[in-house]
């Protein structure tokens, strides 16, 4: 179905910040994974996991539209030398990834293709947990301070 070229470059934009997201999330997994806070490597990987489903939803609705996914083009990727940057620059990244969503949902609603609103949705509500989710890490930190935060983090392996 050949489908509006408003949206598939509105789609294509939210393909590139997917694909920023993955590649800044696992950056920041595996910085976090070397430094030992297992946790926080964890919940990053994930996130990074949830971008990569979302960049290949995205994908496939293009392809249905019959348009050309660009994946060579993502947005500036901020990486965090310390733990609180990275969980700053990565809840300022779902900000954006929001406020994005909501304009292309709305772009998607006004020229009529409801498929590729309901995608989006499912999306924005992904990123908004993630926003959450690193608001709270943001909270804790304010709060307990920085060096106990990252005690929390650590996983400490069983003994055998």
């Amino acid at each position: 179905m050949e489908g509006n070229a408003k949206v598939i470059e509105t789609l294509n934009e939210v393909l590139a910040a997917e694909i920023t997201a993955i590649n800044q999330y696992f950056v920041h997994a595996k910085m976090c994974e070397n430094w030992g806070y297992q946790l926080l490597y964890d919940d990053t990987e994930k996130r990074a996991f949830d971008e990569m489903k979302h960049a290949e939803k995205v994908i496939e609705r293009i392809l249905y539209l019959e348009g050309i996914p660009i994946i060579t083009k993502q947005d500036k990727i901020n990486i965090g030398k310390t733990v609180e940057e990275q969980v700053k620059n990565d809840y300022a990244l779902e900000k954006g990834a929001i406020v994005r969503l909501q304009k292309s949902i709305t772009l998607c609603n006004n020229l009529g293709d409801a498929g590729s609103s309901d995608l989006l949705e499912h999306i924005l509500l992904d990123e908004e947990q993630h926003a959450n989710d690193l608001e709270s890490y943001l909270q804790q930190i304010k709060d307990m301070g920085i060096n106990n935060f990252l005690v929390t983090q650590v996983n400490k392996k069983e003994k055998s």
